[in-house]
């Protein structure tokens, strides 16, 4: 008889330590805003286009999407991307853009790299112009 009382103690202990696991629930997903003031004088080396522009974006961590509009006055683009780099640095193209047309929208997928590039201000948009401002005319180094 005294070993059914240890066994219905121990079954009893058993059945409330597994009631009161918790289940993990998914990750909340983190929303961040992200945004450039894009110009010559950013632009690596600086130059003096009046061009501007404005970068505002929205990364979405579960997801791992990045919506973003691009705005542009007073230049002609003949190619727009994001790079990879850090403020003051030229880097990769990361993210093309189809369509040059202000405003410039989209979203994409990032890839982890990317994403860490991206939260930790390590990203620019650079709108490139022909002629004296091949290698870039505007630039928005983009922010958190």
């Amino acid at each position: 008889m005294k070993n059914s009382y240890a066994y219905l103690a121990l079954a009893t202990v058993g059945l409330l330590a597994s009631c009161s696991k918790k289940e993990e629930a998914a990750p909340a997903p983190t929303t961040t805003t992200l945004s450039a003031t894009i110009n010559g004088a950013q632009q690596v080396p600086a130059n003096n286009s009046t061009a501007t522009g404005t970068f505002t974006g929205t990364y979405v961590s579960t997801s791992k999407q990045l919506t973003y509009t691009v705005t542009y006055q007073g230049l002609t683009p003949s190619v727009a991307h994001i790079h990879t780099g850090a403020p003051g640095a030229t880097g990769q193209v990361a993210i093309p853009f189809a369509n040059l047309a202000s405003p410039i929208t989209g979203t994409v997928t990032l890839t982890p790299e990317q994403a860490d590039n991206l939260l930790n201000n390590r990203m620019y948009v650079n709108i490139h112009t022909a002629g004296t401002y091949s290698g870039g005319e505007i630039r928005g180094d983009i922010k958190k």
